[in-house]
């Protein structure tokens, strides 16, 4: 896809196994990144759905330029927040997701 390639192997064997085992051991699930080219894995997109629908929290980047069901799906949830990475923001968005994160789980 442009100048990557898409190596669905690796991605369904250990992507897919880090979401897993987050939703299972883990209070926060992380997951970076959902994107065009993982968007090419129904095996990682089963996994992001199970992550959404568990319990847990989630903290998820979304590329800007990935589009979908899935996407649409993240972005609609009650409780999601979108944070945009900007020039002007990137040193401080860091304090501000460990915050909310923090908080989540307290």
């Amino acid at each position: 896809m442009g100048r990557y390639r898409v190596n669905l192997a690796d991605l369904d064997a250990v992507g897919v196994h880090a979401i897993m085992d987050a939703v299972e051991n883990c209070d926060i699930v992380a997951i970076d990144e959902v994107g065009p080219i993982e968007l090419f894995s129904q095996k990682f997109k089963d996994a992001v759905e199970t992550a959404l629908e568990s319990s847990k929290t989630i903290i998820a980047v979304v590329h800007w330029k990935a589009k979908g069901r899935l996407i649409d799906k993240m972005k609609k949830r009650e409780d999601a927040e979108i944070f945009t990475v900007t020039s002007g923001n990137r040193d401080t968005l860091d304090r501000i997701i460990s915050e909310k994160m923090n908080n989540a789980v307290a």
